[in-house]
């Protein structure tokens, strides 16, 4: 069919997944089960839709056929030529829709997110940027119902963050957030500024798919891990007990500090969990980077040293300069009204990404 790849590879997929639910042992890994009979699921519906699709040219094509046949009865082609606008509308949102089912699934879209935040370039101002970016992220939380675990901070002295990290748990997490990784530029008037200058700041946002022990496997030979004195302002009981955690993993020379529990344990455990996560990020982004070497998605790499979008004050702007977007609703942006942000980033992406299965079904 013109303009959709051949369904053929997806059919024989979708006939191997079928041999292997029907084993008898298939439910033995309930894990492996569900992601197997996850894809079944998707394959299924692709191919069902896809014979909609057929049915739907066919109808056209006949269509057409009548109204272009002189020796046709002319109500017949009157009628025909009546429903060919509606058919050629219903095969081009089929055509959409088997497209995006073709998309390879992200295996982690469904998984919780760690989110790392720290204060860049501009002193006590990125800080407290940094701070207004973990409020915006927390508001966006509630809105969506999804919940927050606090994992690490580290509070500066203007009463922002130097970084903060934090696990969010809900439904389809990291598919709407993956793409906040990245540089965020604030432009603004800070309140100690008397001559009224903007002053330009960055803090910058990693956005982690929680890892399972199933992804990434440690080996404790691997690790230095450190117990010492939580730092921190206030005198807080945390500070009192040799309570934080510091682990190094020796082969990536990754450090990871968790203070924000009492607890040496509890601390170990949350800075294992994201050490795992970033761990895992790093095997997916080399996977991607041997994929996809020689090409560019529209919305960038989402590598965290390129400067994703600004938060411009005085203009209450935001632009995403990935793909263009510009909303003069900053102040609702930072209330945590994200959804039309990350819808536009999901369409772009989904954009890209047929993009390049045509570029590679058709060729």
């Amino acid at each position: 069919m013109e303009g959709i790849p051949n369904i053929i590879t997806f059919q024989k997929r979708h006939d191997e997944l079928e041999l292997e639910i029907q084993k008898p042992d298939f439910y033995n890994d309930q894990r492996r089960a569900g992601r197997i009979a996850k894809e079944h699921q998707k394959l299924n519906d692709l191919i069902q839709t896809f014979g909609v699709l057929e049915e739907a040219e066919k109808a056209l094509t006949e269509n057409k056929a009548i109204a272009n046949d002189s020796k046709e009865d002319p109500e017949l082609k009157e009628i025909a030529l009546e429903e060919i606008p509606e058919l050629e509308a219903k095969l081009e949102a089929l055509k959409q829709t088997v497209l995006v089912a073709m998309i390879p699934p992200d295996q982690a879209n469904n998984k919780n997110t760690i989110i790392e935040i720290r204060g860049g370039a501009g002193g006590d101002e990125a800080s407290l940027f940094a701070g207004d970016l973990f409020r915006m992220y927390s508001r966006y939380a509630d809105i969506k119902g999804w919940k927050i675990e606090p994992m690490s901070t580290s509070l500066s002295e203007s009463g922002g963050y130097k970084e903060v990290s934090f696990l969010v748990s809900g439904d389809e997490v990291y598919k709407t957030l993956k793409f906040e990784s990245g540089v965020h530029r604030v432009q603004r008037i800070p309140t100690t500024e008397t001559n009224g200058r903007i002053h330009t700041s960055t803090a910058t946002v990693a956005v982690l798919p929680e890892a399972e022990d199933v992804d990434i496997q440690i080996d404790n030979s691997d690790l230095e891990i450190t117990a010492c004195r939580a730092s921190g302002p206030g005198g807080q009981g945390v500070n009192t007990t040799d309570s934080a955690v510091q682990i190094i993993h020796k082969p990536t020379g990754m450090m990871v500090n968790c203070a924000d529990e009492r607890s040496q344990l509890k601390n170990k455990a949350k800075a294992l969990k994201v050490l795992q996560s970033r761990l895992l990020q790093l095997k997916e982004d080399e996977e991607k980077e041997k994929y996809a070497a020689h090409r560019k998605d529209q919305i960038g790499t989402g590598d965290r040293s390129e400067r994703i979008r600004t938060y411009n004050f005085p203009q209450s702007r935001l632009t995403d300069h990935r793909i263009g977007l510009t909303l003069h609703s900053l102040p609702q942006v930072l209330e945590g009204e994200l959804n039309e942000v990350t819808a536009a980033l999901e369409i772009a992406d989904q954009e890209a990404k047929i993009k390049a299965l045509l570029e590679e079904g058709l060729n």
